[in-house]
């Protein structure tokens, strides 16, 4: 009997699986397995993925929103290259020069419109004929403004990687206090402004008539006027380093690590200075460093105090005729005179050193704590 069951069992699987292979194989066969032609293209073109209008030629207005590029170089002989004016537009220089040969330098490389926004320009080069003659006298045929705006200040404008040559006013001019941002770029030989944005980073400009570097936050630049102007200007400088002919070499509330030259006017001029060093060969009163709270820092005055702040903490100033620290108060710090001045001049001085050739060594009009002065024909410590 139970050898009966089994093949009755055994029976029963081989129908069910005859069954059920049937139902599969008329499952799988649904249509012919030869494809229908050649295999077809899969990949996206550059126009689907960004669709980009090209420009060949200027002077030129773009009009619609979009991308757009240069496929070569551009030359004007007089005006505008390229005008932006509408929102929403990025431009790719795409590694080629814009230039001008205009005689009247009275055309920009690119212009913006008043009141624009979300606006991106990168890539590439604007280039005039503009020299200076070594005396701050800029001349020559070519654009008077790189990249400008006119009219109500842009918004959320970026420029990037992007070079300004021979300009005779203005290299690349935002507006201040407004998300428009600098980074990357150079500006050289222009007779006004070098850069000016809001936010200007990792760019250079040299040799400007003006401001060379004009910023909310600055960080890492470099500015140079060849006039009287400041090498850089902005709310707060960080690792920056700058020059001036006659003006400020840096200018800012507060200054961070940074190293400011000026041949006629103060080194570094701010609020606050931390862990700066600043120089002026100045003929005047002009200080290497002037700040009203000056920390770690350094100072060289030919004339003028080495470093002038009413709080300076851990300051070393020298002047060759001046005084080396000029302060309220003077927290270890080391000032040195190589003429008839101070090496310390204070109201209250404590833990400090002076020196001075032919005048007083430590001056200090209230107290001198744990301090040091030495003098080769004066007092070495003067104070209460």
């Amino acid at each position: 009997m139970k050898l009966k069951s089994n093949i009755q069992a055994a029976a029963l699987g081989v129908s069910l699986l005859s069954t059920l292979n049937s139902q599969l194989s008329t499952a799988l066969a649904q249509g012919s397995l030869t494809p229908p032609g050649p295999p077809g293209a899969t990949m996206l073109t550059l126009s689907q993925i960004e669709p980009r209008t090209a420009i060949a030629c200027a002077p030129c207005a773009i009009t619609q929103p979009g991308s757009y590029y240069l496929t070569t170089n551009l030359t004007v002989s007089t005006g505008d290259a390229i005008d932006i004016d509408t929102n929403g537009v990025t431009l790719d220089l795409n590694g080629f020069t814009i230039s001008s040969t205009d005689p009247s330098d009275s055309g920009y490389g690119i212009f913006i419109n008043g009141g624009l926004q979300n606006i991106t320009i990168a890539n590439g080069f604007i280039q005039g004929g503009v020299t200076n003659n070594g005396n701050g006298v800029y001349s020559g045929n070519g654009f008077g403004y790189g990249i400008e705006y006119s009219g109500v200040p842009p918004v959320n404008v970026l420029v990037l990687r992007v070079s300004v040559l021979g300009c005779l006013y203005d290299g690349i001019f935002l507006h201040i206090g407004d998300s428009t941002v600098v980074e990357s770029c150079l500006v050289q030989t222009v007779g006004g402004l070098g850069i000016e944005a809001s936010k200007v980073t990792e760019s250079s400009a040299i040799d400007c008539g003006g401001a060379g570097v004009f910023g909310d936050q600055v960080s890492d630049c470099y500015g140079v006027c060849s006039s009287f102007g400041t090498g850089i200007y902005a709310t707060t400088a960080r690792n920056c380093s700058s020059s001036s002919a006659n003006g400020f070499g840096i200018s800012a509330y507060t200054v961070f690590n940074c190293y400011g030259y000026s041949s006629g006017g103060v080194g570094v001029s701010s609020d606050t200075a931390l862990n700066c060093y600043g120089v002026s060969e100045s003929s005047g009163n002009d200080g290497g460093v002037n700040a009203d709270n000056a920390q770690n820092c350094y100072g060289f005055s030919s004339t003028g105090a080495g470093v002038s702040a009413p709080l300076a903490q851990n300051c070393y100033g020298s002047s060759n005729t001046g005084t080396g620290v000029f302060a309220n108060a003077a927290l270890s710090c080391f000032g040195v005179s190589d003429g008839y001045d101070y090496g310390i001049y204070a109201v209250t001085a404590e833990n400090c050193s002076g020196s001075s050739i032919g005048g007083v060594g430590m001056y200090a009009t209230a107290s001198a704590v744990n301090c040091y002065g030495l003098s080769s024909s004066s007092t070495g410590v003067n104070a209460p």
